[in-house]
């Protein structure tokens, strides 16, 4: 099986190489990967309509916590790859701007050997590889140095080979970001170390390339590597939000039978559409119900019947 890279590991709070989704009662604005908040998405089960609750990191895991609230819209409080150890982000250059010298481009990287954490300006290879390429990186996949040209990065990558594809970086800035290919959305993570074009998906079909899941980030569901392993069943502990197997999301521990001692269990995704309702729900018989992601009106186009199966209050 392939291995990935520290990216196939995200954080509660980011991808594998992610994090856990969460729910949390307060009646506060979303926490999407935003230019402010990195670490969220806008969506959530939701049993009414309010707007998402907001999460807080919880200190000893780096994933959002909190607890399903009846009547309020719940988050998953995931972003991308958030590093649980702290290490702070340390930007050298601005990944958007490109400002690094003539020969060099801006790219992520971790500066303690963790989840990227910080940007850095590397080396343009000879032969840059574009979007789609078959790409290697140098020492692994969070070094920064890639042989993807500016503006692109390496993104995927198989741990033990050091191969994987060049992905788009989005342009424009961090209040405006672009996506040129309309196939795929900015994903803001890491307090903006990390600034992808990724593909957008349908949870419900799971319509990602091999190898990868509907994941969601912000408002957007998008396809993330599949990073579950052995694990990532219903019911497994999850600390990121690409560690559950497609078709599953990692929520916060109230939103899951018997979730203890985790930041939080893998779930179903379930269509609220369907007749068969609750019994999607692999926890129905211990109380779990299909509850909707977004928020009465609040869901983009195709998004309408995409739920979660949650713990009620």
């Amino acid at each position: 099986m392939k291995t990935k890279s520290l990216f196939a590991i995200l954080t509660v709070a980011g991808l594998a190489l992610g994090g856990c989704g969460t729910v949390d009662d307060a009646q506060n604005s979303d926490t999407g990967a935003t230019p402010s908040e990195d670490t969220g998405t806008t969506g959530g089960p939701n049993t009414s309509g309010p707007p998402p609750g907001e999460t807080d990191p919880d200190p000893d895991t780096g994933a959002s916590s909190g607890e399903a609230s009846t009547g309020e819209a719940m988050t998953t409080g995931v972003g991308f790859i958030e590093d649980p150890d702290g290490g702070g982000i340390s930007f050298e250059c601005d990944i958007f701007a490109q400002d690094c010298p003539d020969g060099e481009k801006c790219m992520p990287w971790s500066n303690d050997g963790g989840a990227w954490n910080a940007t850095r300006c590397s080396p343009i290879a000879e032969n840059p590889g574009q979007p789609g390429d078959e790409c290697a990186v140098e020492g692994s996949g969070t070094s920064g140095i890639d042989d993807c040209d500016v503006g692109v990065m390496c993104w995927d990558v198989d741990g033990e080979t050091n191969m994987g594809t060049c992905v788009a970086m989005c342009t424009g800035d961090a209040a405006n970001p672009i996506c040129e290919d309309p196939d795929t959305t900015c994903s803001i993570a890491n307090d903006g170390a990390i600034v992808l074009c990724l593909p957008v998906c349908d949870p419900l079909l799971q319509d990602c390339p091999e190898g990868q899941a509907c994941y969601p980030v912000a408002e957007d569901w998008v396809c993330g590597p599949d990073a579950s392993g052995e694990m990532g069943t219903y019911g497994d502990p999850c600390e990121f939000i690409n560690v559950c197997d497609p078709g599953l999301i990692c929520l916060g521990a109230a939103a899951t039978p018997n979730c203890q001692g985790a930041g939080g269990c893998c779930t179903e995704v379930c269509d609220i559409s369907d007749p068969a309702g609750d019994a999607q729900c692999t926890g129905a018989p211990q109380g779990q119900t299909c509850q909707v992601w977004y928020e009465e009106g609040a869901a983009p186009p195709g998004y309408e019947d995409v739920g979660a199966c949650s713990l009620p209050a």
